[in-house]
């Protein structure tokens, strides 16, 4: 197979985790017969830097004409401490996002039993865990009106959401609930929002069309407390982008850590596969960042836009043998990890290749 891969690094530590992503796929070209292409290019506060813009036009070109797109991260504290910027690297994300016409993320969040113990949550209540979050993407209160009024005193975001645009997400939803336990939890917060309201009144209208799926509602801050309480309760979530953003990062909780958590943007064109984790300027530059997150995502990348699952696979049993193995980074090691298990970036992208 001959596909071209855009690698996207970003800001932060995205940058040192897309290198170990893209060195997986090159070994899995390797391994599998495969000629992949790679390029590069600009997006968040570097492209702001270089040329004043979160998502330039040539990468934004280059983006379209790629097959897959590996992602970093973007963000960074300049930009966290003042509110008034007027240009921002997230600017860049939900840019991208639109344009490509991205409006399902998919989160699976499922636990390596090795990694029981790197979880704040009992064990027991954790074991068996594995949910796919479908968040909608392109809509809700990220992409409405938003400003300031009253001489500035008063903020406002409006969320909006078209019928068309719950439908297509709960779709994507419904189908994937048929591939796994056919359940299937919608999130939303009817009894106060009337976006809400005709969310659930889509899905609703939706459910007949497929028997097989035992369809659930919940709202949203009782779907928060249920994915700690019980999280194996839970199979296939939708919900809309705000709640999806907050309760995908509330799950990583199940996982262990953020730094084991891939992300698939897909919809109408180039899918974009990205850690579900920020930029990290805290830990950046030390080398002490989690990969395989972005190896995870890679290994998306290769079922979900080119539909190679054994591919796939040979990346998620190479992190399976490596945490059998006793390896880990500092995010997910505890205090019975030996010292000479603890990885470094690099290392863990090392051991990592060894095992594929």
């Amino acid at each position: 197979m001959k596909k071209h891969i855009l690698i996207v690094p970003g800001d932060g530590i995205g940058q040192e985790v897309t290198e170990v992503g893209k060195a997986v796929l090159v070994k899995i070209a390797e391994k599998f017969g495969h000629e992949f292409t790679y390029d590069e290019a600009l997006m968040g506060h570097v492209a702001i830097e270089a040329t004043g813009n979160p998502l330039p036009d040539e990468t934004l070109e280059k983006m379209r004409n790629s097959d897959a797109i590996l992602f970093g991260a973007v963000g960074h504290p300049k930009y966290d401490n003042d509110p008034t910027a007027k240009v921002r690297p997230e600017q860049g994300l939900l840019k991208m996002r639109k344009e490509l016409g991205l409006y399902a993320n998919l989160r699976p969040i499922k636990l390596f039993d090795e990694l029981l113990g790197a979880s704040s949550i009992r064990p027991e209540i954790l074991k068996g865990s594995d949910i796919l979050f479908f968040r909608e993407l392109t809509g809700d209160i990220y992409f409405g009106e938003k400003g300031r009024k009253n001489d500035n005193n008063t903020a406002y975001d409006i969320a909006e959401y078209s019928r068309y645009e719950v439908e297509r997400i709960a779709r994507k939803a419904f189908e994937a609930a048929r591939t796994r336990g056919k359940r299937l939890c919608s999130v939303d917060k009817a009894n106060v929002l009337e976006t809400s309201r005709l969310w659930r009144e889509v899905v609703q209208a939706l459910a007949p069309e497929y028997p097989d799926i035992t369809v659930e509602h919940q709202f949203v801050d009782a779907a928060a407390m249920m994915l700690i309480k019980d999280p194996k309760r839970f199979d296939v979530v939708v919900t809309a982008n705000l709640f999806g953003d907050i309760l995908t990062d509330e799950a990583s909780q199940i996982a262990g850590s953020m730094g084991m958590l891939a992300s698939a943007s897909v919809g109408d064109s180039t899918g974009v596969y990205e850690p579900i984790h920020g930029s990290a300027h805290d830990i950046t530059g030390k080398g002490v960042a989690n990969p395989l997150a972005s190896v995870l995502s890679a290994a998306l990348l290769l079922d979900i836009s080119f539909g190679l699952k054994e591919e796939s696979e040979a990346i998620i049993s190479a992190v399976d043998k490596l945490l059998k193995d006793g390896f880990r980074t500092r995010d997910i090691a505890d205090v019975t990890t030996p010292a000479d298990k603890i990885l470094n970036t690099q290392q863990a992208g090392e051991e990592l290749l060894k095992r594929i």
